[in-house]
């Protein structure tokens, strides 16, 4: 390779990542960033009635492509508040919109998402904890380049659209009309019995014929999109009404072979099933946003099959995730929580449809199972099967509309017989929360798509398994592969996507020991390496907007520190 070429290649090295990891352990080439992780785990076994406790290391090789696809993604129920409203945000954040409100003036921004709007602790500088965005540990899909399209029951343009579900800004709306009327939903499946009587007035755009030929059409409308899109890849992710459950019956949608047979029969399936189904053949990744049970044993044994990631169930954006952090605290700070009333209503089309029983008790499971992992953590509180009472109450109020009310009423026993009781209220603008959560979902599942590892005893490169836990921290009701715990703690779903990507990049485990502020005599020095990007600083005497290149976030702690 010559000088020159040597030289354009390291530039766009140096473009493609906002730092560089200088370890023996990480390699970087044209196609891959490769890492050596050791794993680190703990055993727990007994042995002659004792305890033993074994630390183990597994020795993997991560291996990440570097070059980010140009991404579609297709949305069941394009046309909801949803849909409308992610579809709108990133065509305000391309466009660069502004906006008065009463408040004044506001900017497009991707608040809420966890990769665009969120930081991760890169390592320690001279100054402190240095922080980066999550979205620039690995290459990730730039939100402002994901090309859309879907599916709806409802004709209606995404600019009436957007009107109807009453979520964003009436002179945002005003800017955005014009590009929003281009968009119109693909018809979509529309099975009566399974949601509300209530959403048949919508039901003007469907996909006629059996059960196999509407999964032909979701396939071929698949394959349109992606042809006429030029996307290089395409994730489908389901944010259409919740539905109700789908009865697992033995020989009708148990295995692939049963499920694929129903189809061809025109038996019993969901709408999402068969959504899901069209997308695993055409080896897309699917995501449930709802709390059906979309992925009966047939899809998933269908994803395995072909090797496809499914995941879900059901955003995680307003009271769950709150109550998912309360009770790990609670529990974590050994006090016995032994009630939580949790109550909700809103006014947009998701409430109108769980108005109605069936649709609600799928909402309802998915909302309350949220806690079990760390009541089953803590066997000093609780006894074996012990939970404590959860009762969920939704309602629907029009005139609320998309902004949601959520009371809470935690009631915890505390030393001596004594209680302990939270309450909380929480107004929540569901589109607006789940919004960021969509492109989020989209995003990892699409990184995940480029991760391959190995162990020593493996003779190939391996992806995640077809179920992506990964994406539990973004989901009410994590799907996980058969036999894998199920964690619903908010922290430690963070930490896991947070691990998994250091772990791409061979960098250990943010432990928060910080054992050198904490000694004596500390073994490190605050000196920087004389070839550092980072300017050499003298500790306690810098200004905040110098500490770092730009690309590059720090503590807000000033505390002793000069101006």
């Amino acid at each position: 390779m010559s000088m020159r070429k040597m030289k354009v290649f390291a530039t766009q090295f140096r473009m493609a990542e906002k730092f560089t990891i200088e370890s023996p352990d990480v390699t970087y080439n044209k196609d891959y960033i490769e890492a050596v992780y050791p794993y680190q785990t703990t055993h727990v076994y007994e042995e002659d009635g004792s305890v033993k406790v074994k630390p183990c290391s597994t020795k993997f090789t991560f291996r990440t492509e570097r070059k980010v696809p140009k991404l579609g993604v297709m949305l069941v129920g394009w046309g909801g508040n949803n849909g409308t409203t992610v579809t709108a945000a990133v065509l305000a954040n391309q466009l660069g919109l502004s906006w008065m409100t009463k408040t004044g003036e506001k900017v497009a921004n991707y608040y809420g998402s966890l990769f665009q709007a969120s930081t991760v602790c890169l390592g320690t500088g001279p100054a402190g904890d240095v922080y980066v965005p999550f979205k620039d540990l690995l290459p990730t899909v730039n939100p402002n380049d994901i090309v859309f399209d879907g599916w709806d029951i409802s004709s209606m343009n995404l600019a009436d659209a957007m009107g109807r579900a009453q979520v964003l800004d009436w002179q945002l709306q005003e800017q955005l009309k014009p590009h929003m009327k281009k968009f119109h939903p693909r018809p979509s499946v529309y099975i009566p019995e399974f949601i509300a009587a209530n959403q048949e007035d919508r039901a003007d755009n469907l996909i006629q014929g059996s059960k196999k030929e509407q999964v032909e059409q979701i396939r071929k409308d698949i394959g349109d999109f992606k042809a006429k899109s030029g996307v290089s890849k395409v994730i489908v992710l389901w944010t259409a009404n919740t539905e109700r459950f789908c009865d697992v019956i033995p020989g009708v949608n148990d295995t692939a072979e049963n499920l694929m047979k129903t189809i061809e029969c025109g038996r019993e399936i969901s709408p999402s099933s068969m959504f899901a189904v069209a997308s695993i053949l055409e080896g897309c990744a699917y995501i449930n946003g709802s709390p059906q049970n979309t992925f009966v044993p047939g899809v998933v044994d269908l994803a395995i099959k072909h090797k496809v990631f499914i995941a879900g169930d059901d955003f995680k954006s307003g009271q769950t995730k709150i109550k998912s952090v309360l009770v790990d605290f609670l529990v974590s700070a050994g006090l016995k929580t032994v009630s939580i009333v949790s109550y909700n209503h809103l006014g947009n089309n998701d409430g109108k449809n769980l108005s109605a029983p069936e649709q609600f008790r799928s909402k309802e499971i998915s909302k309350s199972n949220v806690v079990d992992d760390m009541v089953q953590s803590n066997p000093i509180l609780y006894k074996p099967s012990e939970k404590p009472d959860h009762c969920v109450v939704i309602k629907y109020v029009p005139y609320v509309g998309d902004s949601k009310r959520a009371m809470d009423e935690y009631t915890s026993e505390i030393m001596m017989g004594g209680t302990n009781t939270i309450v909380l209220h929480n107004t929540c603008e569901d589109s607006l929360l789940a919004s960021p959560l969509i492109l989020d979902l989209v995003i990892l599942t699409e990184l995940c798509q480029r991760i391959t590892f190995k162990t020593e005893l493996d003779p190939e490169f391996q992806t995640f398994h077809s179920v992506l836990s990964i994406l539990s921290y973004l989901c009410k009701a994590p799907l996980v592969p058969d036999g894998s715990p199920v964690i619903n703690s908010l922290f430690r779903q963070r930490t896991c996507i947070e691990n998994i990507l250091r772990a791409c990049l061979a960098l250990p485990p943010q432990n928060h020991m910080f054992l050198e502020h904490k000694m004596q005599r500390s073994f490190v020095t605050t000196q920087m390496p004389a070839h550092s990007a980072v300017q050499s600083i003298p500790h306690k005497t810098v200004k905040l907007n110098n500490i770092l290149h730009k690309n590059y976030i720090l503590n807000g702690h000033t505390n002793g520190y000069a101006n």
